[in-house]
């Protein structure tokens, strides 16, 4: 018991990030402050032109305008920090701006989940229901849609941020991540983490699980509905108007069901190369999803064309 109280205080942790692969940090470094420039650009301007443009001042547009500032908001509470890894080895960090950021991190995912089924409810009146769609999806519906699914993402994050902070952490505290991973840290907990393990499989079949299955469901009433429509015409501008929707929901779930879903490697040889491969992978998911989305809804869009080529117009002419 004397032993646990001198060693149960914790105030900081390290980040290992890929301290054990000093070949690749500078690249890496420059990879991904390119990338976040880009993130930054992209949904930047993204957010400009659904406030500007009153031709998007609609349901879709005003969800677009949220998944966008969500991805600002969610790269910005970890890449820093991950530049910042690259450029000092064993990077610490204190044990309250270590939680904040994993607060912060969590939040953003998950309301992600959230809005993007919001998003696939919004294509699936448009397309089954486009007579209705005025008065389903008025102001009074989706902005407390949108609102709800920040709502949502906030309070399951200070669940599972203030159960993580509540265990006791004694002996290691190195993180073998770049950021303060919410599994990686429950890793290093000297105490019975079984209460998270289930908190965050009942948070998962929430936050994943419910949105992937709405999604899906809406999607099948989406396609039987367009391959109804008589002219091929027809069925290509129905099916382009959520096929940009699609595609992010893609690669946005697509990536998170490879990270967690896929089998560990048994062989304690290849735990190295496990490591870098789960850390590389969380790295896509957390910046090369977000500077996807706006390239996705640029170049499948001709609205949102139109109201970014508008907009560099009217600047021309301004100079």
């Amino acid at each position: 018991m004397d032993r646990y109280n001198e060693t149960s205080s914790v105030f900081g942790f390290i980040l290992l990030g890929l301290s054990a692969h000093p070949k690749l940090e500078k690249a890496f470094f420059v990879l991904i402050l390119s990338m976040y420039l880009v993130i930054l650009l992209g949904n930047g301007v993204l957010i400009l032109v659904t406030i500007l443009d009153s031709h998007l001042h609609t349901p879709m547009y005003f969800f677009l305008g949220n998944l966008s500032f969500l991805d600002i908001c969610y790269t910005t509470s970890s890449v820093p920090l991950i530049l910042d890894s690259f450029l000092t080895p064993r990077k610490t960090i204190s044990f309250s701006a270590c939680f904040g950021q994993m607060f912060l991190s969590f939040s953003m995912g998950a309301t992600e989940c959230v809005l993007l089924g919001m998003m696939a409810f919004d294509r699936y009146v448009a397309i089954c229901s486009p007579l209705r769609y005025p008065v389903v999806m008025s102001k009074a519906a989706y902005v407390p849609m949108a609102a709800g699914s920040w709502a949502a993402g906030i309070i399951n994050s200070v669940v599972q941020t203030s159960q993580a902070m509540r265990l006791p952490f004694c002996g290691d505290n190195v993180i073998n991540h770049f950021t303060c991973e919410i599994l990686a840290v429950l890793k290093l907990a000297c105490a019975d983490i079984s209460i998270n393990v289930i908190s965050m499989g009942v948070a998962n079949v929430i936050f994943l699980g419910v949105p992937v299955l709405f999604i899906f469901v809406s999607y099948v009433f989406i396609l039987t509905t367009i391959l109804r429509i008589p002219s091929a015409e027809g069925r290509k501008k129905a099916f382009s108007t959520c096929s940009a929707h699609l595609t992010v929901v893609v690669v946005f779930y697509g990536t998170i069901l490879f990270m967690y879903g896929k089998p560990k490697s048994k062989d304690p040889l290849g735990a190295d190369k496990q490591d870098l491969t789960d850390k590389l992978i969380s790295l896509f998911y957390g910046v090369v999803t977000p500077m996807l989305n706006p390239i996705i809804y640029s170049l499948r869009n001709k609205d949102v064309k139109a109201a970014v080529k508008s907009l560099v117009a009217q600047k021309h002419l301004t100079e």
